[in-house]
């Protein structure tokens, strides 16, 4: 590897490359986004109104509220996403540099990977909750005709609720994010040792898809239930009095205790297939687009 390709990146440069893989991912992925978080939100079993597959989410939403509804709370994402992806990767770098000074290694060990991706979980963590809250109210079935779009919902949950409103879930968040980077950022790091090494550019887009598919299939294995519960304290509605739980554990044991340990994982098979590919997409994209950069633009 040349001295140019190793080289790490100006900031800048890293914010728009994972700018531009956060987008990609979200245009190509959004409608399984929408599709979990209304699994999420159903309580107890699949008896009467409730959603019985990821197919039926989708039938049913283009058959009762139209297409354009799969798409419904994209723009907080979209707006969050570039220094949400920037933080993502730009911070795991910094982290990565910063604990191998601490711990005096010349390369990254698969602990540090591990450290390094829940450091920078929990980062990206406090950046995303307000857009997070934002999404899951817009996403909601039952908000369907309460909100006119992002701006009407933002106003109308500072209106109502206060501005502590919108941090709620936040602890919730933490977990679901350090989860995720931590088994993403760390499994890559595996799976990476363990795959051939790639001969060309395009085996090179191959391995790091198939690195990127696997780590974020873990990840999500490792952040559902966390995601059940933040997905359910940030659209809880302070009319119907005071929220059942507020933290992750509370509701991890709450949600098992009354729904029994399987609704942890609600919503689990649309968000795998989102974040699976999507985790691949983010890796390819970046890696493409930093390459270009490293070859054009340094």
């Amino acid at each position: 590897m040349s001295a140019a390709a190793s080289q790490p990146l100006p900031f800048h440069f890293q914010f728009a490359a994972g700018a531009i893989a956060g987008v990609s991912e979200i245009l190509c992925m959004y409608p399984l986004d929408v599709a979990k978080t209304r699994l999420m939100l159903q309580v107890g079993g699949g008896g009467g109104d409730q959603y019985k597959s990821i197919l039926d989410v989708f039938s049913r939403i283009v058959r009762e509220e139209g297409a354009s509804r799969l798409y419904r709370g994209i723009l907080p994402p979209i707006m969050v996403e570039a220094p949400k992806r920037a933080i993502k990767f730009a911070s795991n770098d910094t982290y990565g540099a910063m604990y191998k000074q601490l711990f005096g290694k010349d390369k990254l060990t698969q602990p540090l990977a591990i450290m390094t991706g829940v450091s920078a979980g929990v980062t990206e963590a406090l950046i995303v909750a307000t857009p997070e809250l934002v999404k899951i109210r817009l996403q909601a079935k039952e908000n369907a005709g309460r909100y006119a779009g992002t701006m009407d919902c933002v106003r109308k949950i500072y209106a109502e609720e206060g501005l502590r409103a919108f941090a709620n879930g936040l602890e919730a968040t933490v977990w679901r994010h350090a989860l995720w980077n931590g088994g993403y950022f760390g499994s890559i790091f595996a799976i990476k040792e363990v795959l051939p090494k790639a001969e060309s550019k395009r085996g090179e887009l191959a391995v790091n898809f198939v690195a990127g598919a696997i780590g974020g299939t873990i990840g999500t294995t490792l952040n559902t239930p966390p995601d059940v519960v933040k997905t359910r304290i940030q659209n809880f509605n302070p009319a119907r009095g005071a929220p059942p739980y507020t933290t992750f554990l509370a509701g991890a044991r709450a949600i098992a205790r009354e729904e029994g340990f399987r609704a942890l994982y609600k919503g689990y098979v649309p968000k795998v297939l989102r974040l699976g590919p999507g985790g691949g997409i983010l890796l390819v994209v970046y890696d493409h687009v930093t390459t270009y950069m490293r070859a054009n633009l340094m």
